[in-house]
């Protein structure tokens, strides 16, 4: 990426940043708009970005106008200039090359990945926030993965409303699952297929970050992938779920586990560090392997990351990065805790104004 727009855009009323490759490092108060930063380079991907936003709530206040994200993406020898943004009221819009585009288009022309202090709790939590983990690790080797699963998530969203409305229509149903069944399919080999690529990728970290083991697991009456398979296991449950009111097997039902390789302990027994750590090691080892897979590093949004990282695992994290070439955007409140990447990196200061400035590099 080599420039980045806003308008209207959290608390930025216009800025524009022309940015380089490798190492970028953004300074400034809590508050000051650091992570509205990355937020808007996580909506050149498909979704709704790092925070998980609604459309009004990026919109900046009190205007209340439209916000618009623009990029220029440069990846290997090809440039594209990307835009979303969204009008007050209405739903995203995305634009490549000048042409509007379904958001499953922007993850073909960038590849980003993020690590945010709202995902440290992601062993302990939940299973959704986990299952959102692993579609977007899919999602950076295989871009279609979106569509496979927005195709699944309507059919079961129209399956659900005939379940509570009391509706045994077979034929309805029947088409619904079987819509289900070859786009639950794709997810669970998408989902199969993104664990092996990153099960593949040596640790290159020289053991500062510990090694994950991971698996998806699925409800014990989920058939293996197959789309004949799951419609008919669908169609086999359809009593169940309409007492339910709700479909209770399928790739919407999957847990992500992780394991601390090296002790053999699932993360959610390890300690806050340690599953940070983990964290941080699948995020390296994620960019790894879609750098093997594509010729170039994806885009990393690293927000608040040096602040409970020691010296040894900050060293090594900024050596990956630098080894990697990969455009990685870093947050912090000091600058202090980004030296190991003077010389190295593009440092900015964003004040709580909403200004955004290059800092020239200085050791104390």
């Amino acid at each position: 990426m080599t420039s980045l727009g806003l308008s209207y855009f959290r608390s930025y009323r216009i800025a524009r940043l022309e940015l380089p490759e490798g190492p970028v490092v953004i300074i400034g108060p809590n508050g000051a708009g650091k992570t509205s930063l990355l937020e808007a380079v996580s909506l050149l991907s498909p979704g709704r970005g790092l925070r998980a936003a609604g459309l009004d709530e990026i919109a900046r206040k009190p205007e209340g106008l439209g916000w618009k994200v623009t990029a220029v993406v440069q990846r290997l020898d090809e440039s594209h200039e990307a835009e979303t943004w969204a009008e007050p009221g209405e739903g995203r819009q995305v634009r490549i090359d000048g042409k509007a585009a379904a958001q499953s288009a922007l993850g073909r022309t960038a590849r980003v990945l993020w690590l945010v202090p709202a995902m440290d709790r992601l062993w302990i939590e939940g299973a959704e926030g986990r299952r959102r983990f692993l579609d977007r690790l899919t999602l950076s080797f295989l871009p279609d993965h979106a569509e496979a699963a927005l195709a699944y998530d309507k059919a079961m969203r129209d399956r659900n409303r005939l379940l509570r409305d009391q509706i045994g229509d077979a034929a309805w149903h029947g088409a619904l699952e079987a819509q289900m069944g070859l786009a639950g399919a794709t997810i669970m080999a998408n989902r199969a297929a993104a664990l092996a690529r990153l099960a593949a990728v040596p640790d290159p970290t020289s053991g500062a970050f510990p090694r994950a083991d991971l698996a998806v697991t699925y409800p014990e009456e989920t058939p293996p992938p197959g789309a004949e398979d799951l419609a008919a296991a669908l169609a086999a449950g359809r009593r169940r779920d309409m007492a339910a009111g709700r479909t209770l097997i399928g790739p919407h039902r999957a847990d992500l586990t992780a394991v601390y390789a090296a002790k053999g302990m699932a993360a959610a027994q390890c300690s806050t560090g340690e599953q940070k750590a983990l964290l941080v090691s699948l995020i390296l080892a994620n960019a790894r392997a879609v750098a093997r897979q594509d010729g170039a590093a994806p885009i990393l949004l690293l927000d608040e990351i040096a602040a409970h990282l020691d010296a040894a695992r900050r060293a090594a994290l900024y050596a990956e990065i630098v080894e990697m070439k990969a455009q990685a955007l870093m947050t912090g409140t000091g600058r202090e805790l980004f030296d190991d990447l003077l010389g190295q990196a593009q440092l900015l200061a964003v004040t709580e104004t909403g200004g955004v400035s290059q800092v020239t590099e200085e050791r104390p």
